[in-house]
């Protein structure tokens, strides 16, 4: 699986959850994930989270860190493992740099304060997920934490290659893994 940190902010509102958006935008073809920091607000048009619309729960994080994937010949299903591996690895990379993190499915938590959202969703051919990490949580409409203003996280960029290369790996070390048993 590619990886890539894009320079660049980008204001995530959810219409970049779209298939080809990474390889129209990014050049980069097949398997991939790509971060990026910016503002994050999703309107309750654009989500993708039936629950969150019927709760009239839109997103907002004046500065958050983005995660989108998008990964072919994947049901459903697979994909919301994936999504769940990626939250793992998140929780990992925090507790190695000695926060106390607790995940509740998709979500990760800090001091009982909400740190991410996540969605994986389907396209006609692939599965697309989306995770955030908020790293300022000014003006969010929950109880929220984020990487800087409440954890005190400096190395966002090097976070983020860190959670991706992981991600990467472990994801191309499923699928190797695949290949070298037997059926019975």
């Amino acid at each position: 699986m590619k990886n890539k940190l894009i320079e660049h902010e980008i204001k995530y509102e959810g219409w970049q959850l779209a298939p080809h958006w990474i390889y129209k935008n990014f050049k980069i073809q097949g398997d991939a994930i790509v971060a990026f920091i910016g503002e994050c607000e999703v309107k309750l048009s654009e989500m993708v989270d039936i629950e969150d619309v019927i709760n009239n729960e839109p997103i907002y994080s004046k500065s958050m860190l983005s995660f989108i994937s998008e990964q072919f010949n994947v049901g459903l299903v697979e994909g919301v493992f994936r999504q769940r591996l990626l939250i793992c690895i998140i929780k990992e990379a925090l507790e190695r740099r000695g926060y106390k993190i607790r995940r509740n499915g998709d979500d990760l938590f800090f001091e009982d304060k909400k740190l991410t959202v996540s969605i994986a969703t389907k396209s006609v051919n692939s599965i697309l997920i989306h995770t955030g990490i908020n790293i300022n949580s000014k003006g969010a409409p929950v109880k929220a934490s984020g990487l800087a203003s409440e954890l005190g996280v400096s190395d966002i960029r090097d976070l983020a290659i860190e959670i991706m290369k992981n991600y990467s790996e472990e994801i191309d070390d499923i699928i190797l893994a695949s290949t070298k048993v037997r059926g019975v």
